[in-house]
């Protein structure tokens, strides 16, 4: 196979997780060379930081103020991106050039926008002859996405397509694949097998909270409030690598009815969506559509303005999720879904229903047809 390179940014950990997805994608169908890189490595140390860090800032410190930013930069989007590009180009497409110069990449496909704004302006002007795909990793496509020299987009829904054709993408070079997730998810697993094998109980309700992305004084009223109802099943927090959700929630232990697993960072993270009944997490592109593969329903907690919104809103409409912005409501909410298997039901057959598991697998093969490479 040609020489596959794979770009996101690390501002947050979606963007990678989808390249690592279609990294794999890519060695299983056709194996060779495929190098992932994060292009905030190639910036001027300072810009990296400013644009990592600004990013995390706003959103977990006035979430508000990156909701507006968001906005306006969507609506007057080719007046700000003139500048953007200007400035972008001058900091760091230099490290850019020079990595795809000794690498030499057949193709390259772009998770963030990042790297696509400037590889489609280089590819405007005939500076870079490697065909360009990007992956939109969220449920709506904010205008910083949008360029005409891409020559594919693979995008989640029918509505995030006609978000890009409104802002002038040929109709032709979008295609609806979903946001790619491990391929590995693909693997049929069942409810029973994995309670089995991880221990936990095959009568009773199991709830899953991924909190490591939530603010932990909020988790806590969650899980406080689910202890306080008298939830008669196992509930599982998992803090990832948040130790202050961990020390947040040190001094609870379950009760004679619940029982409470309090976790760190873990490696099954699959395994125990599909043990579960109902997860609660936030509202990122790649954690929701593991979700969505696995058909479990959702409560999305405190999505943030901008794209989290939209992917809670695509959820929420088509009924694989509940979502809710005040933390004291979420045990409530559990505990009204378990009262009703029907419309639990309902909602696992709604996620199954627009689930894309094979999304990596997908692209990776319309990728490798375009380039006249034959997948094994």
């Amino acid at each position: 196979m040609a020489r596959v390179l794979i770009l996101h940014a690390s501002v947050g950990a979606g963007h990678k997780r989808a390249a690592d997805a279609l990294a794999t994608a890519f060695t299983r169908r056709s194996p060779g060379q495929v190098r992932v890189e994060d292009v905030l490595d190639y910036t001027n140390p300072l810009f990296r930081e400013a644009y990592s860090h600004s990013y995390l800032r706003l959103t977990d410190k006035l979430p508000a103020l990156w909701g507006y930013v968001y906005e306006q930069t969507d609506r007057d989007f080719f007046r700000f991106a003139t500048e953007l590009r200007t400035l972008v180009d001058a900091i760091w497409a230099w490290g850019l050039r020079k990595l795809i110069r000794e690498y030499s990449p057949r193709v390259i496909v772009c998770t963030h926008f990042l790297p696509a704004e400037v590889l489609a302006q280089r590819k405007g002007r005939s500076r870079l002859t490697q065909p360009l795909y990007c992956v939109v990793t969220d449920y709506a496509a904010h205008a910083f996405w949008a360029y005409r020299d891409v020559d594919r987009y693979f995008v989640a829904t029918e509505e995030t397509q006609q978000q890009l054709i409104e802002r002038g993408v040929r109709p032709g070079a979008i295609q609806i694949n979903g946001i790619p997730v491990d391929p590995g998810i693909t693997t049929p697993k069942d409810l029973i097998t994995v309670r089995q094998e991880r221990g936990y109980p095959l009568d009773r309700p199991l709830i899953t909270i991924f909190g490591g992305g939530l603010e932990p004084g909020r988790v806590r009223v969650i899980v406080e409030g689910l202890l306080q109802q008298g939830l008669d099943g196992t509930l599982v927090v998992v803090a990832g690598r948040s130790r202050s959700l961990l020390a947040e929630l040190s001094d609870l232990e379950g009760t004679s009815k619940t029982e409470l697993h309090k976790l760190g960072f873990i490696n099954y993270v699959d395994d125990l969506v599909v043990a579960s009944d109902i997860v609660v997490t936030k509202a990122g592109g790649l954690t929701v559509s593991e979700v969505l593969a696995r058909g479990r329903p959702m409560i999305i907690i405190d999505p943030i303005p901008g794209q989290e919104e939209s992917n809670a809103d695509y959820l929420a409409g088509v009924g694989a999720a509940i979502s809710i912005r005040l933390p004291q409501h979420v045990a409530f909410s559990i505990m009204q879904l378990l009262a009703d298997p029907h419309r639990l039901q309902a909602m696992s057959e709604s996620a199954h229903r627009v689930a894309r598991p094979r999304a990596a697998l997908d692209i990776v093969e319309t990728i490798l047809s375009d380039i006249g490479e034959r997948a094994v």
